[in-house]
């Protein structure tokens, strides 16, 4: 009976042991995974799924988080709500930096995402007529971006100016009228507007079809400033984590994801050598 009792308490201690050593391995499999909040603006980023996917492998896990506005990845990164983030241009990120007194950077790039033209209204520029609104996003390297491209368009002049903004147009070759608002609203606004210059993550949610386009941005050396990119506040720049996420990011796998499945939105900036 007493031998009974000694084997059952042995069997318990031995059961509780194991169990213990059992969490004690899983506790440190745990500790060895690294999560890494990435924000981003909009609903569609499958490029980052993708990277998540390649990086899961090193034990490294990528949560997106997503932001409704250009004004809020940012504010999350400096205020350390989140590690990293993907959505912003190198002028986007300096005139950020200048502003709100904030040190992030860059670790590396993503696409480059030409700007369009946008109408429900025209098919080509020469059916702008005097008296038409065109819609373009209200910060200031959106606003100087779309102000080239109209300029391009030959819509308006500016005066030389690295970054443009309304008080740059020196002429209007169509006399139309301007209007800046929020740029995730662009492509909202094409049934009030004659046409809207829309960022291409813009339109690509809002389910716009590049190949429809009354004009569209064209890629040159000139387009490095608008290249996008991965960021990251500057006491992260040699993170050896960040450092897998962004080779993760220059792969093959994700350059043909790219291609294939924003249709012309966007294209891998690294596979430039005019945007390096």
């Amino acid at each position: 009976m007493l031998k009974n009792r000694i084997k059952g308490i042995l069997l318990i201690f031995i059961t509780t042991l194991s169990l213990f050593i059992l969490a004690g391995c899983g506790g440190n499999q745990s500790s060895n995974e690294k999560t890494v909040k990435v924000g981003i603006c909009g609903a569609n980023d499958p490029e980052l799924e993708k990277v998540a996917q390649i990086v899961k492998k090193e034990g490294i896990n990528i949560k997106i988080v997503q932001f409704s506005d250009y004004s809020q990845p940012n504010k999350a990164l400096a205020d350390g709500e989140i590690d990293m983030n993907d959505f912003q241009t190198y002028t986007f990120q300096a005139d950020w930096n200048k502003k709100h007194h904030t040190n992030i950077v860059a670790l590396g790039t993503t696409v480059i995402a030409p700007m369009s033209l946008f109408s429900k209204k025209i098919t080509k520029l020469s059916q702008l007529k005097k008296g038409d609104q065109i819609a373009i996003p209200n910060d200031v390297t959106n606003e100087g971006r779309a102000l080239q491209l109209l300029q391009s368009a030959g819509i308006i002049e500016l005066d030389d100016s690295k970054i443009p903004n309304l008080h740059d147009i020196k002429k209007y070759n169509v006399k139309v009228k301007i209007s800046s608002l929020d740029a995730g609203q662009t492509a909202k606004s094409l049934d009030d507007v004659t046409a809207a210059c829309v960022n291409s993550g813009v339109a690509s949610d809002a389910k716009l079809n590049p190949k429809n386009a009354v004009y569209r941005e064209k890629i040159t050396a000139k387009s490095k400033p608008y290249v996008n990119i991965l960021s990251a506040n500057a006491k992260d720049k040699n993170n050896p984590t960040f450092k897998k996420i962004v080779k993760a990011y220059h792969t093959k796998e994700v350059g043909d994801l790219i291609t294939k499945e924003f249709h012309g939105y966007e294209s891998p900036a690294w596979t430039y050598k005019i945007l390096q």
